[in-house]
């Protein structure tokens, strides 16, 4: 009896940290992200931008071997949905290395880094645990894909595909 509460505590506490949200917490939204201009701006702000259209946000670091793999992926998505915003957060320690890695790997889109990395206010209000870390938004503000990594590009897709 003991193993079978254990697991199902175990499933339901699984389940529910890796639940798809549809909206994201106050505190991530009132989160200020650095713009490649040098200023702050916060989630809120940055997602108002793009009322109305299908957004792809990809987390992502200069440093992170992963990120760097799945950016062919990433630009091939661009090039098959052009009607799609393409928003960029880093999670880089300096803004010099996520400058950087914004020209050495040709991403286009709009860049935001976050200012305490991966780990810190902004990573935990988006409960981010891995990056490269996907979110699409869809043309009413509401989150249609909360978490999705670099292998989970065919969901990704599938996703988009629904609003074309």
């Amino acid at each position: 009896m003991k193993k079978t509460a254990l697991l199902i505590i175990a499933f339901v506490t699984f389940s529910c940290t890796n639940a798809q949200k549809t909206a994201f917490s106050k505190k991530a939204l009132s989160e200020t992200l650095l713009t490649t201009a040098g200023k702050q701006t916060s989630f809120q702000n940055i997602l108002k931008n793009y009322k109305g259209k299908t957004t792809v946000i990809e987390v992502w670091a200069s440093w992170c071997g992963d990120c760097v793999k799945a950016m062919p992926k990433i630009k091939e998505l661009q090039e098959q949905n052009k009607n799609v915003s393409f928003v960029f957060l880093s999670m880089d320690k300096t803004a010099d290395k996520w400058k950087e890695g914004i020209q050495k790997h040709e991403l286009k889109g709009d860049h935001y880094m976050a200012n305490d990395g991966m780990k810190g206010v902004f990573g935990q209000a988006i409960d981010l645990d891995w990056v490269p870390r996907y979110i699409i938004i869809d043309q009413t503000g509401k989150i249609a894909l909360y978490r999705a990594i670099e292998t989970d590009f065919d969901q990704i897709n599938a996703t988009l595909k629904q609003f074309q």
